[in-house]
């Protein structure tokens, strides 16, 4: 298993990226999804907090499934965020929302059953390997914003396991219509009400880590509050990491039915993946504190939109001029999906650009810019459709990187 494992491509980007940043080039790095702590750093009460917690001690073991301060204040932020009333016993803390997806999937998933999952989408293909899943990719469109639809799921739920859904999208930074989503979940109940009691469920894996972070008209929805009937069917995860910017933090949580998450405890009590205890100490007394958290969320998310704005409008703008480029509006996340259509054109050294790869590279070496090419979320590499993530890049640098891009562009034959 570990011999047949694929690396992160992102990762792989990223490296090259960082290392030619290490050599002295300026270069707009639009690949990771994380943040410049020197950009967006983490809220100042949640620093406070952390440092606190360190100076009285809490250097020792967490309990396995987090400690209760946080499971219980995340009990409370939900409720009141979102109207999810979900016991403190029913939520499970790690190191991050990596561990709990893998953690979902082992607690579900046999060998050889049955996850579908749309494309794009980050890391599905390869939790499927590692619990020796059956991958189920289900392609997704540009005019329904890359995200599935009960009609592109529906052919493919029969003796499905899971699905596997992510909304804000990573990579997408495309969010579900309510419609859509309430669409989805009525395919499921109905999937489970036509199974035999000697038959496993279909359970939802909602993946919400971005879900303060939306923008405009956008709303987040979730399968619970829409379908009250599938809380026993669904494992959401959640945390800190994405929306305040606290990736390295590494306080994540899951929660969903009681049997389920409890074989989620057992397997990460045993992987011993938690998240430090100063950590969880910080995060409980931090999410409890309603006006910190709301004054950071506004002026992040601003400050995000900001970023992701400059990019959809620069590259409208040289749509309208004619050039091969094309964006869909940003919703959520701190992501851009973006069009660069120039497959089959050579560079000035005389490179045939075959795949979103070959792409990728020009731009880095040409336009100083750094993408993701959906290739990496399981779309073909022929895809011409790329992620921007703008958490680790300023504002200046996004606006200086966009005449680089359009004199590459001007650049091939």
């Amino acid at each position: 298993m570990a011999g047949s494992l694929i690396g992160s491509e992102i990762i792989k980007i990223g490296n090259e990226v960082n290392d030619m940043i290490r050599k002295g080039e300026e270069i707009c790095n639009l690949t990771i999804g994380d943040f410049d702590p020197a950009i967006f750093p983490i809220p100042e009460e949640l620093r406070t907090e952390i440092t606190a917690a360190y100076a009285a001690g809490n250097t020792n073991y967490p309990p396995a499934n987090g400690v209760p301060e946080l499971r219980n204040a995340a009990a409370a932020f939900l409720e009141s965020r979102l109207g999810l009333s979900y016991s403190p016993a029913d939520i499970l803390v790690a190191g991050g929302s990596r561990p709990l997806i893998y953690a979902t999937y082992l607690a579900l998933i046999d060998p050889g059953d049955k996850v579908v999952y749309p494309v794009p989408s980050w890391n599905n293909n390869h939790y499927c390997h590692l619990s020796g899943a059956q991958g189920v990719e289900v392609e997704t469109r540009q005019d329904n914003n890359f995200m599935p639809t009960a009609a592109d799921i529906a052919p493919h739920l029969h003796a499905a396991t899971l699905l596997a859904l992510c909304s804000p999208l990573n990579p997408t930074g495309t969010a579900f219509s309510r419609a859509d989503l309430e669409a989805i979940c009525d395919l499921v109940i109905a999937e489970n009400k036509s199974r035999g009691p000697e038959e496993k469920p279909l359970y939802i894996m909602y993946d919400q880590i971005y879900w303060l972070l939306t923008f405009g008209e956008t709303r987040h929805y979730d399968p619970v509050n829409l379908r009250p009937d599938l809380r026993d069917y669904v494992i959401y995860i959640d945390g800190i990491s994405k929306c305040f910017a606290a990736t390295g933090v590494r306080v994540g949580y899951a929660f969903g039915p009681s049997g389920v998450i409890d074989k989620m405890k057992s397997i990460l009590g045993h992987v011993g993946a938690w998240a430090p205890k100063a950590e969880q100490i910080a995060t409980a007394a931090f999410l409890g504190q309603t006006q910190a958290v709301d004054a950071f969320v506004a002026d992040f998310g601003t400050r995000i939109q900001r970023s992701l704005d400059a990019l959809y409008h620069g590259l409208q703008e040289m749509r309208r001029e004619g050039y091969p480029v094309d964006a869909v509006v940003p919703m959520g996340a701190i992501y851009l999906t973006a069009q660069l259509d120039v497959l089959g054109k050579t560079t000035p050294e005389g490179k045939l650009l075959a795949t979103n790869k070959d792409i990728t590279f020009y731009l880095i070496g040409r336009a100083k810019l750094a993408l993701v090419p959906f290739g990496a979320f399981g779309t073909s590499e022929t895809s011409t459709w790329f992620r921007m993530s703008v958490g680790g890049a300023s504002l200046k640098s996004i606006e200086a990187a966009l005449p680089r891009l359009r004199q590459a562009l001007d650049e091939l034959t």
